[in-house]
């Protein structure tokens, strides 16, 4: 049980990491509004925090 939650952070965080370098890589060729930049950086910063919460709330209830 404890790995599926590990398998599912690492998922979450390697797809947050991925939205920020994208993000990064179109903002250096194409003139990107300022809000999908934002906006994607955000996506990918929320999808890092949500990885790091659920891993630290699903161990704990599996620790117990």
């Amino acid at each position: 049980m404890k790995n599926l939650y590990h398998k599912k952070s690492l998922i979450l965080l390697s797809i947050g990491v991925l939205t920020i370098a994208t993000s990064q890589i179109f903002t250096h060729y194409l003139k990107i509004s300022d809000l999908m930049q934002g906006l994607s950086f955000g996506v990918g910063i929320g999808l890092l925090i949500m990885a790091i919460a659920n891993s630290n709330l699903k161990a704990k209830k599996v620790g117990e």
